[in-house]
């Protein structure tokens, strides 16, 4: 799937931090995939794409149009796998900024749903065929 997202200079922009569960899965769900993670936010009417770079978000009246991105990802700088992760937000529509809180959460329950869908269904197991002479 291709989709083009068209963004202007960001009207605002701050520092914030992602709870470590939520980077976590992002990362794991996103090695799973070949190039981006496409995450619907439904309850939003949202959908976020996931790349190694940055996390898109764009709303679904004008999804060629960016409201907010997360970039510059810094897991290094925590001390443990369940410390936050420090980003960038920046803005691209007035009311994103307003909304950030909201985006967080409704992203972590995405991912935890789309995780839950592609869960393996149970223990694998090998099956031995008897070999037909």
């Amino acid at each position: 799937m291709e989709i083009t997202v068209y963004r202007d200079a960001p009207l605002a922009s701050e520092v914030r931090s992602l709870p470590a569960a939520t980077y976590n899965l992002t990362r794991t769900l996103l090695s799973r995939t070949v190039g981006a993670l496409f995450v619907p936010l439904r309850s939003m009417q949202f959908l976020a794409i996931v790349d190694q770079e940055e996390i898109l978000f764009v709303d679904h009246l004008f999804k060629e149009l960016a409201v907010a991105a997360w970039q510059n990802f810094n897991p290094g700088a925590r001390e443990s796998l369940h410390d936050p992760v420090t980003f960038d937000a920046l803005y691209y529509r007035e009311d994103a900024q307003v909304s950030m809180g909201r985006l967080q959460g409704e992203f972590l329950k995405a991912l935890q749903q789309l995780e839950r869908r592609n869960a393996p269904a149970g223990e694998a197991r090998v099956l031995k065929f008897e070999r037909m002479s």
